[in-house]
């Protein structure tokens, strides 16, 4: 019989443990991936140290991780767009409230998948690189498509222009990166900020005006580059994005929105145990005064804002239309790139944790990709 192996989480605030996992049967609208690449996000270990607060529906031992690719080893009924030995990245959904199964977990070497939220891979492209897309992707076109967000018009093979801009606030990031390709291939100019190293990274990409996110002029900077333009509205990543967003948005002519990917605070310094209040009372405090200064600004100018949740669209119309219609064969043209690109950051589950802190401390431009 094969056996499975997971990295779990077995209580809130617990250190991860790799150990043996029951090894899955698809259910209808499922494929089983033997996983060969994940890829680590900041999700990840805020569900270790906070999963009580950002996520408490969660039940225990659970596996985390959401980024997969790998071969197709079990199709589940009505399945019939993948067979067995297929090549596949896959948004695994399995810490998300809908789902809520340690099965569909990534960090594991055979994870279920819905089949929906996976893609064929072509065959020049690695399943490292692959790896990198799926929530980065999934929470961009969540907030660029869905209808209480930005509503943009969706990605096409041969987009028209729609003659309007958007704002990614946060370009080089996971989500930024794909928030340009996706805004891009529905037809939209796109404008970005950034540290100048990346500026040549994200017009390749499609962005065609990049500003110093650094630079203190800049709001002042986009909104007169903005000036006789029709704003798309905004996406913010990054802590402090919403604001200069809004401020952005308040000031130019089209939709008064912006979609929320961050926080107004971080949350990395809170650790899992010893000195956890020290660290959480304050930054919470932090976050509820920078929410409700945000809506207040937002309010005042009249801005609409809501926040993303990455794995929304596994129960709306955003997740076939990315996964089945969209990057197939995107990928296979290569009309849209695997970025920001991957990094190996180890092979193994027990390398998992490490890369996790090390993402922690900072990373730019590129994704921490653990291969199994």
């Amino acid at each position: 019989m094969t056996e499975n192996t997971a990295l779990w989480l077995p209580a809130k605030r617990a250190a991860f443990v790799t150990g043996d996992a029951p090894y899955p049967m698809p259910e209808p609208g499922q494929i089983v991936v033997r996983a060969r690449a994940v890829a680590v996000n900041p999700m990840d270990r805020l569900t270790q140290t906070m999963g009580d607060i950002i996520t408490p529906y969660l039940h225990y031992p659970t596996v985390m991780g959401s980024d997969v690719a790998g071969e197709v080893v079990a199709v589940g009924r009505n399945v019939t767009r993948f067979q067995v030995g297929d090549r596949v990245l896959g948004h695994a959904t399995g810490s998300d409230k809908a789902r809520n199964s340690a099965a569909e977990g990534a960090f594991q070497t055979y994870v279920v998948i819905l089949a929906h939220m996976a893609a064929p891979i072509p065959g020049d492209l690695s399943f490292e690189a692959a790896s990198v897309l799926p929530l980065a992707l999934s929470t961009a076109a969540c907030g660029l498509f869905q209808q209480d967000l930005l509503a943009l018009t969706h990605p096409v093979s041969k987009p028209a222009a729609t003659g309007e801009t958007l704002l990614v606030w946060g370009g080089s990031t996971s989500v930024g990166s794909n928030a340009i390709q996706l805004a891009v291939a529905a037809g939209y100019d796109v404008v970005t900020t950034a540290s100048p190293r990346n500026a040549d990274y994200l017009k390749r990409l499609g962005a065609s005006q990049v500003f110093d996110y650094r630079k203190p002029t800049v709001v002042a900077d986009i909104i007169a580059a903005l000036r006789g333009r029709k704003l798309a509205g905004a996406i913010a990543i990054g802590v402090g994005s919403g604001g200069a967003c809004v401020d952005v948005v308040a000031a130019c002519e089209g939709r008064r929105f912006v979609a929320l990917a961050t926080p107004p605070t971080s949350f990395d310094a809170v650790p899992a145990g010893k000195g956890r209040w020290r660290a959480l009372v304050p930054a919470m405090a932090r976050m509820l005064a920078g929410n409700a200064a945000l809506m207040i600004k937002a309010r005042r100018r009249r801005v609409g804002t809501k926040f993303i949740w990455g794995s929304a669209l596994l129960g709306n119309e955003v997740g076939p239309m990315i996964y089945e219609k969209f990057l197939p064969t995107a990928l296979a043209e290569q009309r849209y790139v695997a970025a920001p690109p991957a990094v190996i950051a180890g092979h193994g589950l027990d390398a998992i944790p490490a890369a996790l802190e090390r993402q922690r401390r900072g990373v730019s431009a590129s994704k921490l990709v653990v291969t199994l």
